[in-house]
């Protein structure tokens, strides 16, 4: 049985289909259905960095118009506030003074989450609106035991100049007034990121 011209050409389509689809499986990555890998060039990801800020943030309580309000209090009389819960949109600002420049806001919560000590679970992304990290976040998830002198806390991801961001920061009470529960707080961060 002879070929006709068209079903050597049907033949040849067919064979290529397949080539070309196994060609982008090994650009692209394994097929798993929900899953592939990916080259980072893809995304734009090029070489790591590693970049360090340093800013303070100021959690304000007090005046007309606080930047942290409680939302939760204690359901017990509890000399650590365990269970007390606040919401914040702090300033992150160049220096210690609330009136030095700004450079961004601490968005998020914390909440007392120890029973023995003063320990809080705080989540926030720092969301910066200065110079090109304007709108980028760097988002924070951890404990911090507010009366040692440094506390560490993870790093756990970001948006914008920040995606896939990871690292860590370090807090150090600058000042505290205990009848308002006013504070300044420096913060180091210490974030790769692409």
């Amino acid at each position: 049985m002879a070929k006709t011209p068209s079903s050597i050409l049907a033949t040849q389509f067919i064979i290529l289909s397949l080539l070309s689809s196994f060609a982008i499986i090994l650009v692209q990555g394994e097929d798993q259905g929900f899953v592939r890998s990916l080259d980072p060039k893809l995304l734009g990801l090029k070489k790591e960095k590693l970049s360090h800020f340093r800013f303070y943030w100021h959690d304000i309580y007090s005046g007309k118009n606080p930047s942290a309000v409680g939302v939760v209090r204690a359901p017990t009389n509890s000399s650590t506030l365990f269970g007390s819960v606040s919401m914040i949109d702090d300033p992150l600002t160049q220096g210690p003074e609330l009136s030095s420049k700004l450079w961004g806001r601490a968005q998020g919560f914390y909440a007392s989450a120890s029973q023995q000590e003063i320990g809080l679970l705080m989540a926030m992304n720092f969301h910066f609106i200065e110079g090109k990290y304007n709108g980028s976040t760097i988002s924070v998830l951890g404990r911090n035991q507010v009366f040692n002198k440094v506390r560490e806390m993870p790093i756990i991801g970001g948006s914008g100049l920040f995606r896939f961001a990871r690292g860590y920061v370090e807090a150090r009470t600058h000042t505290f007034t205990p009848n308002t529960g006013d504070a300044v707080v420096e913060y180091n961060v210490y974030v790769l990121h692409y």
